[in-house]
């Protein structure tokens, strides 16, 4: 059984790539799909149950934290029912590929493929403003897919490229538009053979830690002067900007949970919404939030939506029982979320 994991922070296109791979040399496998949404409802699975693919579900948290043992039961349980021929599993956006990876590992299971998604226009604000969990997901990929290259010029491009690499300089990166490869070309390079180990001492971004105390929750030593783990400058006794008060020894050691940074709202809607006025919504979305996702209905049918930060694609979807949202954000005023979609 191959294992492959689509990882990819917040709204980079996972569910997308994962929707070419699978309509494609993957659609005579056996394919089972673990997908891991962060919030109470689920959204993703709707639109690739679509395409027929069986579909695992794992809401309310993310894997490498309040799920870490469901997600391992979840495994075993998938492989003993359906016995696939490949498991794809795509972590929610906020997970830390390093915890997939030893969930994974602790149930015996061999990962055929790590695979990141980056949007290439965000990979820059995204290192700077949520560097630990989305540096972790590049540190331990073995293949990066950039997402948006048809809307990116060359040099932003290769700034993203040169993030990657410093980053991590053994992954392989794929930057042309998905729409100009098949999806047989992308596989050809998520499947080959990576020669590079690291050694038990090494951390996976290349650089050597000797004393576990020391290591920065980023995966990088630092000296009390040095940055801080989440982009910013503190003094020792100021607090930190994830929110949490740190003493000066402990400055650069703590770990965050998804849910420590990351807040998700769900709604269901029984409105119904115009095009317009559902773009408009989006629109006003305000600038903590991340990802807006969901389903709702319209005078004309059923509409399905994708936000992210200057992002909106609304399309024509199938018929649903009721309308879904779900909106991740930084922080979060829930109130003026449910004002904007017109929800109870």
């Amino acid at each position: 059984m191959k294992v492959d994991v689509i990882s990819g922070f917040l709204g980079a296109g996972k569910t997308t790539l994962i929707k070419k791979l699978l309509s494609g040399e993957l659609k005579n496998e056996k394919v089972v799909l673990i997908e891991n949404e962060f919030g109470d409802v689920g959204i993703d699975g709707t639109f690739l149950k679509e395409a027929g693919i069986e579909i695992k579900e794992i809401n309310s948290g993310c894997i490498c934290c309040s799920l870490v043992g469901d997600f391992r039961e979840a495994l075993k349980k998938v492989v003993e029912e359906y016995h696939p021929e490949r498991l794809m599993i795509e972590p929610s956006g906020v997970g830390k590929l390093s915890d997939i990876i030893e969930a994974i590992e602790d149930v015996n299971f061999h990962v055929n493929s790590l695979v990141c998604v980056v949007d290439v226009n965000k990979a820059k604000m995204y290192h700077k403003n949520f560097k630990e969990f989305f540096d972790n997901q590049i540190e331990y990929a073995k293949t990066i897919v950039f997402s948006r290259t048809k809307q990116a010029n060359a040099s932003k491009i290769e700034e993203a490229v040169h993030l990657i690499h410093e980053l991590n300089d053994h992954a392989k990166c794929i930057v042309t538009d998905w729409d100009e490869l098949s999806d047989a070309q992308i596989l050809e390079v998520m499947e080959e053979e990576h020669t590079h180990e690291h050694h038990a001492e090494e951390c996976c971004c290349s650089h050597h830690h000797h004393d576990h105390e020391e290591e920065c929750c980023c995966g990088h030593d630092h000296d009390h002067e040095d940055e801080c783990c989440c982009g910013h400058d503190h003094d020792h006794e100021e607090e930190c900007c994830c929110g949490h008060e740190h003493d000066h020894e402990h400055h650069h050691h703590h770990h965050h949970h998804a849910d420590d940074d990351f807040v998700s709202v769900a709604y269901e809607s029984a409105h119904v919404y115009s095009k317009d006025e559902l773009h408009d919504m989006l629109s006003s979305l305000p600038e903590e939030i991340l990802r807006a996702k969901g389903m709702v209905k319209s005078e004309e049918g059923w509409l399905f939506f994708d936000y992210v930060p200057e992002e909106i694609d609304i399309r024509d979807g199938e018929v649903q029982t009721i309308g879904k949202i779900v909106v991740i954000g930084s922080h979060m005023d829930e109130e003026k979320i449910k004002t904007i979609f017109k929800v109870a």
